[in-house]
């Protein structure tokens, strides 16, 4: 990856995960910019492209801890057999709705918190 380039953040500010990925972009001298989750909501086209740079599944891009995803029941949604341009648009509605932080790095594309992988991806 190129150092000069910064990393997209994309976050939802009092989110303690959030602060604590940050602090380690912070810690690790790598550049970002920032992007706060519910003022620019991710669009169904940004997830998709995310989704596909990731390689993960299209899940793992919802918030399942989040009230708004328990309060429209989701999960029974997705487990029916959801359609996934239907769920990219439910997760463009918004940025509650999506799992944070996410770092878009050229063709990295980290979803959530976990230290190790983020070491193996951006360092």
């Amino acid at each position: 990856m190129a150092a000069s380039e910064p990393v997209l953040f994309i976050e939802y500010p009092p989110c303690s995960t959030c602060k604590k990925a940050k602090r380690w972009l912070d810690d690790h001298g790598i550049a970002y910019t920032d992007r706060h989750i519910v003022e620019d909501n991710p669009t169904a086209d940004e997830i998709a492209d995310w989704q596909a740079r990731s390689g993960l599944p299209l899940r793992r891009f919802f918030n399942t801890s989040g009230m708004k995803y328990r309060e429209l029941g989701v999960k029974a949604m997705l487990d029916a057999g959801m359609a996934e341009d239907d769920a990219r648009a439910l997760l463009a509605t918004d940025g509650m709705l999506v799992k944070r932080p996410i770092v878009v790095a050229g063709d990295t594309v980290l979803v959530g918190f976990k230290e190790a992988a983020w070491e193996a991806a951006l360092l």
